[in-house]
Formats: C-alpha cells, structure tokens, sequence
C-alpha cells in the first residue's frame, strides 16, 4: 500500500515547497514527502485564488510511446467542488470515509482536481465582485492556471491531459478545451491536449428540459396531465432562450423542476427510477429564504450525496464539508484561516444564473472541426442530463462527420465475469459516445467497472 492511501498521512505532513511548481502567481503550494501528491493555488487573478489538486499514479506505466496521460475533472453545479465530490466521491483514490477506493481512476492516469470557478470548494475571492460570471470567463481562469502549472514542468508537458467533466462541468470543458487550445496554438501554453470527456453535461439544458416531461411519462412517475404541463413550460423556456431571456429561463427551468418533483412524487432527478431522499425539490431549496446559505453550504451536498449513496447501498452517509473542513484541511495545511470549504458555492451559482441555461452546442462543434477527440457518455436512468436529451443535442452538431456517425451500430460493452451488457459504444473519427446501462448521473460511482475501462480506453492508458 501506498503512503497516499496511508490515512496517517492526513493528519500528519512535511510541507514541501515543489521547485516543479514555482510561478510568480502561486502564493502557495505543498504536498507529500513521497511526491505522490502536490496542491496549491494559483492566483488566477488579482484577489481571485484557485486550488489545485495532482495525484500521480502509483501505476504509472513509463512508456515514451505512449505517454502516461492526466486527467482533468471538472465538477458541476456550477458551484460543486471538484476536489470534494469528484475526488472524495466518485475517482479519486480514498472515499468520503477514507477508505481505498477499488475503482480509482488512478490506476489508469494522474488525476488533477481543480475547485473551479473561483469561489467553490477551497477556491476563493477576496471581493465577491471577482466570481464569474460566464463559462468564458472560468475558461480564462482555467487556462491561466494551466498555464502555471505546465509552463515551467517538462515532466507534466509529456503528458497528454484529458479534460473530463461531470453535468454542468461540461460547460466548462468545452469552453477551457477552446482556449487552451487557442492558447497552446499562440505558444502561450505547454500542453498536450488529448481530448475532451463530457458525462451526462449540461451542455443544451433547452433538450434536457423536453426529455423529462416523455422520459417520466413513459416510467409511470407523471400522467397525462403532468406530461402536458412540462412540455409548457419547456415551451415557455425554448421561447425566453430565443429571445435572450437567460435569467428568466433558469427561473422557468425552476419552475418546471418544482412541477415534476411535486407532480412525480418527488422523482430523483439523478436517477430516474428512484425517489429523492430530500422529498423536497432543488427549486424549493433556491426559493427559500435561505437560498444562499444552503445551496452553497449543505443542499448541494445533500442533493449529490444521497444519489451517492443510492448508487453504494452499503454505504453510510457522509458529512463531506465536516471531512474536508476537518481532516482533510489539516492535511493541506495551506487552506486560509478565512477560508471555509464550500462557503462562498452560493456566490458562483447566483452569479452565473444568466449563463446557466444558455448552449454549448456550437462549442462542441468546434472542437470536432478542430480534430479534437470528444467522448460523450451518459447514464441511462440520469434525468437531469438524460441520455434522450443527451442525443437530440448530438443530432443538431454540424460537424460533417454525423451522419455516418448515426448510421454506425453500437458495439456492446462488457464487464467483470459473465456476458452481462453494461453499455454501448459507437464513434466515428473524433466523436466517441458510450451509453452506460445501470447508472445514473453519476457514472463513476454506479458503474465503476465499465468505467475504468472507459476511461483507460479515452485516454489510451498504458495501465491495461
């Protein structure tokens, strides 16, 4: 066993400054004795401060042919924390209790876990002015600390990065994939961009909101009438999208959640063919009066921790923000003392409430027209980022490669003992799409086998 995995070393660190990681925009940077994991932040503007996260592989396979590959993930909300709910939650190496994780994505590349935008998780700003407010703008802020941490590493340049997202994450992806690929084009930055992974993303909310009304008729969670009322309001969200009426529409896009919960009997809109546990809506929580304080401090968590613990039954339930503002920050050492994880998620989500509805088809297309590889996979009783939804984007793409792409029949995928079906999988050149059978939103966690195996396939890891 590793020393990363030793939970002594939580509580229990040498700081080390990592000459590797110098930039004139960190203020600060750490990590383990062992070199298996570094941290710090970058200062990605002036007051505004990112935190970083880079495990390596105790797997790593050294291969100058096939260059041991990093993944990026990018958590959702916008607001989630990356390095809690990605890390601790779904791929990263120990669980929320601390424990090996078996299906770590570890074994299969270096994972670096950004708290993005600014103001999420560890991640803050010292004038609330300073949190962004488009995807365009994270983008910037992203790419300025990739930019810190590969510039000045020729050992991280070797290595081919994959952005991989997670629900409104993918926003995020496609908008950072386009300008740092700008930026690598420019010479402005040193990094091999292996593609781009976006799972059950919120990247055309105006599709998504039309599957749910169809999807939950045909699963007996709404009638006739809860049918005909969702497809309104998704009607009155297409028409305020029309005319620029983004605000209005994340307020609509409220509204038709409030219906479906109350019409469906409280349906869990991270898998379909659950109840959430809350018995309250998302958009009960945001109306209330303590909107702030909870979306950002506590129902956030709650909403993706009780659909972690659907997907691990065996599971008991976790309070992240009591282990990443106890054990974890005594490990990092480097956290302010002002600083509480989580406590300023209710600025970032509030802040880009005219951005939230808006697509990102036409990203997507330009990152196929550019020859960047795109993977797209979802799970199959996901609501909120249904497969149906996930689809009719896909068939609006203008990339000259979708009608073959279409045509193609799926190859099933396989996993563990037995021929038991756990997915399908089809691509055409740069485009790769993998339908996961069993899971929800949350692929990782509720399908970790077919999984691993994904992601060695995305990112051609040398790990077999």
């Amino acid at each position: 066993m590793t020393s990363m995995y030793n939970f002594i070393l939580i509580l229990s660190l040498a700081i080390i400054a990592s000459n590797s990681f110098v930039h004139a925009t960190f203020h600060t940077s750490s990590g383990t004795d062992d070199g298996s994991e570094q941290w710090g932040y970058v200062e990605v503007r002036p007051k505004a401060h990112m935190f970083w996260w880079l495990y390596r592989s105790p797997q790593r396979v050294e291969d100058p042919s096939n260059p041991w590959p990093i993944i990026l993930w990018l958590q959702g909300g916008p607001g989630g924390s990356g390095v809690g709910f990605g890390n601790f939650g779904e791929i990263g190496p120990l669980d929320e209790e601390l424990k090996p994780r078996n299906s770590t994505w570890l074994t299969k590349a270096d994972l670096l876990f950004v708290d993005n935008p600014v103001g999420t998780g560890y991640s803050y700003v010292d004038d609330t002015s300073l949190v962004v407010k488009t995807d365009e703008e994270a983008a910037q802020d992203l790419t300025t600390l990739l930019k810190a941490l590969f510039n000045g590493n020729e050992t991280l340049q070797k290595s081919p990065v994959f952005i991989v997202a997670e629900s409104y994450g993918g926003k995020f992806a496609v908008t950072l994939a386009l300008s740092a690929a700008k930026a690598i084009e420019n010479g402005q930055l040193k990094l091999r961009l292996g593609g781009v992974a976006l799972g059950d993303s919120w990247i055309s909310p105006e599709h998504f909101v039309f599957s749910w009304g169809p999807i939950l008729k045909d699963m007996s969670r709404l009638d006739d009438i809860g049918l005909k009322q969702s497809i309104s309001l998704a009607r009155k969200i297409k028409k305020q999208l029309a005319i620029g009426k983004y605000e209005d529409a994340t307020q609509t896009w409220g509204d038709l959640e409030d219906y479906i919960s109350s019409r469906s009997n409280f349906v869990d809109f991270y898998n379909f063919m659950l109840d959430s546990s809350e018995g309250v809506s998302t958009v009960e929580i945001v109306k209330s009066q303590n909107y702030k304080k909870s979306l950002g401090n506590n129902y956030y968590y709650k909403k993706v921790a009780s659909s972690l613990n659907h997907a691990n039954p065996g599971t008991n339930s976790v309070d992240l923000g009591s282990l990443m503002n106890g054990p974890i920050r005594q490990k990092l050492k480097i956290i302010p003392s002002s600083v509480t994880w989580g406590g300023q998620s209710d600025l970032v989500f509030t802040a880009m409430m005219g951005d939230f509805m808006k697509p990102r088809i036409h990203e997507v297309d330009e990152l196929l027209a550019k020859g960047i590889n795109v993977t797209i996979y979802n799970g199959q009783v996901d609501l909120i980022c249904s497969t149906k939804g996930t689809e009719a984007w896909v068939k609006k793409l203008k990339w000259d490669g979708l009608n073959n792409f279409l045509n193609l029949s799926r190859t099933p995928l396989y996993c563990g003992q037995g021929k038991v079906t756990k997915g399908f999988f089809r691509s055409y050149k740069n485009l790769f799409f993998y339908w996961i059978l069993g899971a929800g939103h949350f692929v990782p966690v509720e399908q970790p086998c077919v999984s691993l195996e994904m992601v060695g396939s995305i990112t051609q890891s040398p790990n077999k």
